[in-house]
């Protein structure tokens, strides 16, 4: 058995108590009930999961009779559960089962392992050098006033901006070649990845600000998306990290690589000027395997033979959703996360509610990710870069050979959420199923 904390063991304890809580509500209030609430709940979830299917794989009156259906499933479950009186009781058991969820993942994070990368002593700085995008994010390099904050703590600040486009890693060998110490990016994770590749081939220590839209890559190291400016304390109070960067046909990313629809979407001229329409316009071709190309990846052992979307990531993201994808416990694991869909009807869009297990969710891990296809090139999506990149591209980790300066203080990395497993819960929290002490 392995050692638990107090904590985790009342953890354990309070996720049986509240499972077992919401049985008895059903069963006390609902009675014979019971089997018929479940039963509405199983069929609206799936139905409504079909019809989201439908509404990606549809056009015209079909797309708009899914879309009437996956609003009129969950009514229809709300209209049994009220009709038969009996729509609190089917909140409080599913508060309860919540609870037994959230409890239960807590306790099984291991309280005594830490998911950050080891910290180091931070290098002594004298020329930081920090490219900024000011058009990032909806312009946060003004709004939280980094050009200032940065100049102020005896940084050079080079703005991305002028006529034409600019070569931000020339710009960032250009300024190691005139002496900088410390290269860092405020803007996305795009733009991190390409200044993030020189740093890490020329062994200069990299700050990431998060000035971007989402930064993920920021959000697996522990950062404040919340203020990016914070991330600037690493100048003074900082420690070092030994993170892993990923290179895809030559390309470096932080984050992930998608092909296929994702990919195949984000290519078009009109995606920028309309997301959604777009989206709508090209999915059903695409994830019926009426456009596109046909791709074939081996990571590892692991064979996907024609997936719809196909993502590889520096480092494997967590199992804690339908998707499979999250955050990454960490970022120093060597190794690369695959992560294949291959849906071609509705009843398989519906078993993806099964999570890791569903049939049309392919998982690996691996150093390297070949990824090949049916024509000499495809597209993808690099740390959401939309590039064209010839077939057959090479995914590969480079173990730690990226430096980041981050603050000492800051929110920190969460551990990943475990797998429930109730037997590991019930030897936590019930001293006679763990049994006796030798």
């Amino acid at each position: 058995m392995e050692p638990t904390t107090p904590r985790q063991r009342w953890l354990a304890r309070a996720s049986l108590a509240a499972a077992v809580a919401s049985v008895i509500v059903l069963a006390v209030f609902a009675g014979l009930k019971t089997f018929a609430l479940l039963a509405v709940g199983l069929v609206g979830t799936v139905v409504t999961v079909a019809a989201l299917w439908w509404i990606f794989t549809r056009r015209g009156p079909s797309r708009l009779l899914a879309a009437l259906l996956a609003v009129a499933a969950p009514v229809w479950m709300l209209v049994a559960y009220t009709g038969a009186h009996l729509l609190w009781v089917v909140l409080v058991a599913w508060a309860l089962w919540l609870l037994a969820l959230t409890a239960g993942r807590g306790a099984l994070v291991r309280a005594d392992r830490s998911v950050a990368p080891a910290e180091g002593p931070a290098p002594p700085v004298e020329r930081a050098v920090l490219i900024m995008n000011p058009r990032s994010g909806g312009g946060k390099v003004e709004r939280f006033g980094l050009r200032e904050k940065a100049e102020a703590l005896g940084a050079q600040v080079l703005l991305l901006e002028g006529p034409g486009e600019i070569d931000v890693s020339e710009l960032a060998r250009k300024a190691a070649a005139e002496g900088a110490d410390l290269l860092g990016v405020a803007g996305g994770d795009g733009t991190q990845a390409l200044v993030a590749d020189v740093a890490a081939a020329l062994d200069l220590p990299f700050l990431v600000i998060p000035a971007g839209t989402r930064n993920h890559f920021a959000l697996d190291l522990g950062l404040d998306r919340e203020d990016p400016s914070k991330a600037l304390d690493a100048l003074r109070d900082g420690v070092e990290l030994r993170v892993d960067l990923g290179r895809a046909g030559g390309r470096p990313f932080v984050n992930n690589v998608s092909f296929g629809a994702y990919a195949e979407v984000v290519q078009s001229s009109a995606y920028r000027d309309g997301k959604t329409r777009t989206t709508l316009e090209l999915l059903p071709d695409l994830l019926l395997g009426e456009k596109g190309a046909t791709l074939t990846a081996h990571a590892g052992g692991t064979l996907f033979t024609s997936p719809q979307a196909l993502l590889v990531s520096n480092n494997p993201y967590g199992t804690g959703d339908i998707a499979g994808l999250g955050r990454r416990a960490r970022l120093d694991g060597g190794v690369l996360g695959a992560v294949g869909v291959d849906v071609n009807n509705a009843a398989q869009a519906a078993g993806l509610l099964r999570g890791r297990r569903a049939a049309g969710l392919t998982r690996a891990t691996a150093a390297e990710v070949v990824v090949d296809a049916d024509r000499p090139s495809i597209p993808a999506g690099v740390d959401g870069e939309a590039l064209v990149l010839p077939v057959p591209v090479h995914c590969v980790v480079r173990p730690r050979a990226l430096r980041v300066l981050v603050p000492r203080h800051r929110p920190g990395m969460r551990a990943a959420r475990p797998r429930l497993e109730w037997r590991r819960l019930a030897r936590m929290g019930l001293p006679a199923v763990r049994g006796p002490r030798r």
